[in-house]
């Protein structure tokens, strides 16, 4: 087998990432950068294409549990530790490009924050976003888990924290740990109801948003709010 520093230059994933920038490569590509190293009879890239098969795509792979990582062949808990400084990295990131005194005016960073905030729990997670009055964002806080029902989700306790934070606009969002981001009809109906409490207190529900394994799915988008 071909080492990696054998390939062409412009083949190799980390001369590709400096030439072309990190989002012309591909999951494996990056992964194997991360890797940095193969094990026996695979190269960094193809243990990367392995792991992403083995565990049913990036995310998966990227919130496993420790025991789970570890088991695999070319993995140990030093990577397992870089892996968790890396979505802390990028989740902190995420929460600094919002808490700047910007208006949520990009959708697609939004998205990326609620995901990286609430994928990977094994349980459901419901979490508020609060926002002022210019739509900039003042806290965001998971206050439920559970099932997501009007027996756990709790009106009063979403209104009283409106309150508490001064807030003029909400944005709810909560994970589907099935991986399946399709609005059931419990989300529906809690979505109405909050809606509904938080307007007496002139709170304005902007949108919810449902956390699977792909692209976080809009209740506003879908015409459900």
């Amino acid at each position: 087998m071909l080492p990696i520093n054998r390939w062409p230059t412009d083949e190799r994933p980390r001369e590709k990432l400096l030439q072309r920038g990190a989002t012309a490569l591909s999951d494996a590509e990056l992964l194997s950068i991360f890797l940095r190293t193969g094990v026996k009879g695979q190269n960094a890239l193809d243990l990367a294409r392995d792991l992403l098969v083995e565990f049913k795509g990036l995310s998966r792979l990227m919130t496993a549990e420790q025991s789970q990582l570890c088991a695999k062949k070319g993995l140990g808990p030093a990577k397992y530790a870089q892996l968790q400084a890396v979505l802390e990295l990028s989740r902190r990131y995420l929460a600094d490009c919002l808490a700047r005194g910007e208006q949520l005016n990009s959708p697609d960073d939004l998205r990326h924050y609620l995901a990286s905030q609430l994928r990977g729990y094994r349980h459901e997670v419901f979490a508020v976003l609060f926002l002022d009055n210019q739509n900039r964002m003042i806290q965001f806080e998971p206050l439920f888990t559970g099932t997501i029902n009007g027996s756990n989700v709790h009106p009063r306790e979403v209104v009283k924290r409106s309150l508490y934070h001064n807030a003029a606009a909400v944005i709810f969002a909560h994970n589907h740990p099935s991986g399946l981001a399709e609005p059931s009809n419990e989300d529906v109906e809690i979505t109405h109801f909050l809606r509904k409490a938080l307007a007496m207190v002139d709170v304005t529900v902007l949108d919810h948003f449902i956390i699977g394994d792909g692209p976080p799915v809009s209740l506003l988008e879908r015409g459900l709010l």
